[in-house]
């Protein structure tokens, strides 16, 4: 039979450590708790050597000869790993063993990071390791949130309801996701589009209707003098060392660079967070979408088994904006010295007062979990009905500034032409 390490506290409060001997990680948690204690780590001992060991290296050694090469870079989708997290909780659900399960989900794959990751998650699991441990050791696919989780059903004996919660969970961030890029699309797609069109008007057109002008040697009026200068300015004149066209073309991916070099260090990271809070229209979508996210993070985490202060920090760290990282951080304190949680956040001005008091409302009858899950669903249904409203605003805005650029454009080409027109009805050409 098996035999268990496990870590848990006494009802003082304390840490104790000792092993068990279980057929399996519930029976052993079942066993802890009769004794009194409450199981925070329970995880099987390794077993060095035997027929056991020799067979499991036998086996990576043979599965290490078939797979041959395989270059992994960057980290796992979130859309293969929101995947591999439902069929994993169906799987489990369906009472297979975690070890098969694994193997299964493996086989699966496509060469790549995740199939890789899985085959040695697999291996840890076969030689003794928990599987949250073993996630634990790959941060580009299993982040600390994922990790925490599973630890948390292992703990409780739970871990297909905890998978099935935390696919949930990434499905409803993925469509949030997608909603917002979705919508993105089109307006980045036809801005590109002009901005292509007419630095080619700007690069190819505009000179041959210069020489024209010079050839029939019409005086030019001054929105044509600085539409002329601006294409010389596009092409590359002399002495200019880089034309235009290609600080055009090429800002997106300068404006990207700077963006993503100053959000490398720290008091770049929150005055961009703070300025992208205060702009209008868009302030208020990234306010919503991180509301949401934070409370469906904390709401998960916390319904799964996760302890309060710890779980707070796990959404500190997940949240991905400095302005609720802070606040989150203030309700942490707070907590941990017998404050409220609503509190800093109100404090805080982060919030609405809505979500603040429904947060309130939810430490007062102890259902927090339950109403920091219904803020989340409310957010969501706000942020896409925000993405809807900059949609409709951005459309007609980008027919306007477009019009605008080609009608100025027109009428810098035309007005010269008009004045040839006239000289020449006139007979003084």
């Amino acid at each position: 039979m098996p035999t268990y390490l496990y870590e848990a506290l006494n009802s003082a409060g304390q840490a104790q450590k000792g092993t068990v001997e279980a057929g399996s990680s519930e029976e052993a948690v079942k066993q802890i708790k009769t004794q009194g204690y409450f199981p925070t780590a329970v995880r099987e001992q390794k077993v060095k050597g035997g027929a056991a060991a020799v067979g499991g290296a036998e086996r990576i050694r043979k599965k290490k000869r078939s797979t041959g090469l395989s270059i992994n870079i960057g980290k796992v989708r979130r859309k293969h790993l929101t995947l591999f997290t439902r069929q994993l909780s169906t799987l489990q659900d369906a009472g297979l063993p975690l070890l098969r399960s694994l193997q299964i989900l493996e086989g699966q794959q496509k060469p790549g990071l995740l199939k890789s990751i899985l085959s040695q998650v697999a291996e840890d699991v076969e030689g003794g390791t928990t599987l949250s441990d073993s996630m634990a050791r790959h941060p580009k696919a299993f982040d600390r949130l994922y990790c925490k989780m599973v630890n948390a059903g292992e703990i409780g004996g739970v871990l297909d309801i905890i998978l099935q919660r935390l696919a949930n969970f990434m499905e409803k961030a993925q469509r949030l996701r997608r909603r917002i890029i979705g919508a993105m699309i089109y307006p980045i797609v036809v801005i590109t589009v002009a901005v292509v069109i007419v630095t080619g008007i700007m690069y190819f057109v505009i000179p041959k209707f210069q020489d024209i002008f010079n050839d029939f040697e019409v005086e030019l009026p001054g929105l044509t003098i600085w539409l002329i200068n601006t294409s010389k300015w596009v092409a590359g004149s002399e002495g200019q060392t880089i034309p235009g066209a290609v600080w055009i073309l090429g800002s997106p991916f300068l404006v990207w660079l700077f963006f993503t070099l100053i959000r490398k260090t720290g008091p770049g990271r929150a005055v961009t967070d703070i300025i992208r809070i205060k702009i209008p229209v868009i302030g208020g979508l990234v306010k919503k979408t991180s509301v949401a996210r934070f409370t469906r993070t904390l709401g998960t985490l916390i319904s799964a088994g996760v302890p309060i202060l710890e779980a707070i920090m796990i959404t500190r760290d997940t949240s991905g904006n400095y302005v609720f990282e802070k606040a989150l951080t203030k309700v942490h304190d707070s907590i941990r010295e017998g404050e409220t949680f609503a509190g800093p956040l109100r404090e805080s001005k982060v919030c609405d007062a809505l979500v603040v008091n429904m947060i309130d409302v939810g430490e007062e009858t102890g259902d927090l979990d339950a109403m920091l899950m219904k803020i989340a669903d409310n957010y969501d249904e706000e942020v896409d009905v925000a993405v809807q409203s900059m949609l409709s605003l951005l459309e007609p805005l980008l027919v306007v500034v477009l019009g605008v650029v080609v009608g100025t454009i027109v009428l810098a080409l035309f007005l010269p032409l008009v004045r040839m027109i006239e000289s020449v009805s006139s007979g003084r050409l």
